[in-house]
């Protein structure tokens, strides 16, 4: 096994591609991409590409919103806010 080999952890049947080794306490460890997470190289079997997922993380915008603005929003709309008073 190699960095960038596409491995499956057999008790959970986790799929990542290893993107480094260590060896700790007399064992030697593979951390996958999947999860970032080290697992036993014992427990590691190399597995067929069409089984792995290439790992993609989605950023979503967030919205900014003024506080005095929403209780303003909030009033118009007849909501009760419960005597809420915005601090500074």
């Amino acid at each position: 096994m190699q960095v960038d080999d596409i491995v499956k952890y057999l008790p959970t049947s986790t799929v990542g591609k290893i993107t480094g080794f260590r060896e700790q306490d007399g064992r030697n460890w593979a951390r996958l991409d999947f999860t970032g997470l080290w697992y036993d190289v014992s427990l590691l079997t190399p597995c067929d590409a069409s089984e792995y997922k290439t790992v993609s993380v989605k950023y979503r915008e967030v919205k900014s919103v003024d506080l005095q603005s929403a209780i303003d929003s909030m009033k118009k709309e007849d909501v009760d806010i419960g005597g809420f008073s915005p601090t500074a």
